[in-house]
């Protein structure tokens, strides 16, 4: 790459072009940046591009060296798919009365050489949401079966019929296929009230919920029924607790924990996972004690003073997620964060100060470096956030995580319990 690609605009009907006087530039909090060459990749398979109505695209005037914006048409973002982070977001300038931006991510893109190319690193190895993996007609197809095998298990239904062919969800289309990481929603109720929750809303916010939450509580008997034969018979097999489409599963855990027990009379195979907010240590404490090998646990921030106002959490603090995760330690079990990375945020001096705290105390085993699905002017806006402080840049924050933390696993997904035990670099699938 001999210069940086160049600004991609909009013009409103579903076209994108090249600016071929601007290059692209990308955002870290409220600013626009210069993005290093060699931080540019091409958009992965499975990558999407995104007109943001009411917002013109910046960039650098190829003639002058000057930051100004585009006002051919709209700015345009790229949907980095699973197992990439990315590095910058998209640099515009938002109108007044432009609409609030749907919960995806909003990563900088560029034109090079007649090919889409975005900033970001792939962070994970492991192919089990790659798009070229998905057959539509095999998913159909074992749908139908799992369908047919459990006619009167509602879990089944609803990962079937709402997450798998309604919504595409890859886990549910991976249990459709009888391979990996099987999904186990549990909780139609949750103790966060998050700002950019993914299955529920407020009816006075702009923006919809990107899916519909579970409507019931699964009982153990109906979770057992088909995660023993998916940890029996799946290549590096999971079951997770704590999905896009619930609540928070803790609140569930007798449920959970009965599940588990259950689950372990008849197969000691594959692993059993959580994925929670880590609001309540002693029901960790319980899953631990009944066979719950791993756990991840979502924030958008290291430092409290950032988690709170995301989360707004009802009869928990941020102390208790770090206490879950030391819980979780203590019983020789795996923890992972989901770490909500916002460029701008996640690589401030203070967070990476932060983090490095957590990881220390915790006896931290595996960072998921997750792409912050949210609009950025809002969410800045809502925690307000006018000044981010000093930054390092996320792939630098990267390298120094983890050159002073080795042991330390970089990745987007949980591991199967082939990956904890034995080989990290080749145990997954792939």
């Amino acid at each position: 790459m001999t210069h940086s690609p160049f600004l991609l605009y909009s013009d409103g009907n579903g076209n994108i072009y090249e600016d071929e006087t601007l290059y692209a530039v990308g955002r870290e909090g409220w600013d626009a940046f210069p993005i290093p060459l060699e931080d540019w990749i091409l958009l992965p398979d499975g990558g999407n591009l995104y007109e943001l109505p009411g917002r013109k695209g910046i960039g650098i005037d190829v003639k002058t060296g000057e930051m100004r914006l585009c006002d051919k048409g709209w700015a345009v973002a790229a949907f980095i798919p699973p197992a990439h982070t990315g590095l910058y977001i998209a640099a515009y300038e938002t109108d007044p009365d432009a609409p609030t931006l749907p919960l995806f991510c909003y990563t900088a893109a560029g034109w090079y050489k007649n090919q889409f190319y975005v900033p970001a690193v792939r962070i994970e190895e492991d192919i089990r949401q790659e798009c070229v993996g998905y057959d539509d007609e095999k998913i159909q197809i074992g749908a139908a079966h799992l369908l047919k095998t459990y006619p009167h298990n509602r879990l089944v239904k609803h990962l079937m019929e709402n997450c798998c062919l309604t919504y595409n969800c890859p886990a549910a289309r991976n249990f459709s296929l009888h391979r990996w990481e099987c999904p186990i929603p549990s909780s139609p109720a949750c103790n966060a009230n998050c700002i950019g929750c993914i299955s529920f809303q407020p009816q006075e916010e702009q923006i919809v919920s990107t899916q519909d939450r579970l409507t019931f509580k699964p009982t153990a008997e109906e979770i057992a029924e088909f995660a023993v034969p998916h940890l029996i018979e799946a290549p590096y097999p999971i079951v997770s607790f704590g999905q896009g489409c619930e609540g928070e599963p803790l609140l569930m855990w007798e449920t959970i924990r009965e599940a588990i027990i259950e689950i372990r009379k008849h197969t000691n195979r594959g692993s059993i996972n959580i994925n929670t907010n880590g609001s309540k240590p002693d029901a960790v404490k319980a899953l631990c004690e009944a066979g719950l090998n791993s756990i991840r646990v979502s924030t958008n921030s290291a430092r409290e003073s950032i988690y709170m106002p995301y989360y707004r959490p009802n009869n928990y603090v941020f102390g208790d997620i770090i206490e879950s995760l030391k819980v979780m330690r203590s019983y020789g079990g795996w923890t992972s964060i989901n770490y909500f990375v916002f460029p701008g945020m996640t690589d401030t001096v203070e967070e990476y100060e932060a983090l490095r705290k957590l990881i220390i105390e915790t006896d931290l085993n595996m960072i998921q470096w997750r792409n912050f699905n949210i609009d950025p002017d809002w969410y800045l806006g809502k925690i307000g956030i006018t000044e981010t402080g000093e930054l390092l840049g996320v792939k630098q924050l990267m390298e120094l995580i983890r050159d002073e933390f080795p042991k330390l696993k970089f990745g987007y997904y949980n591991p199967p319990i082939e990956r904890i035990k034995g080989n990290y670099t080749t145990d997954f699938a792939h």
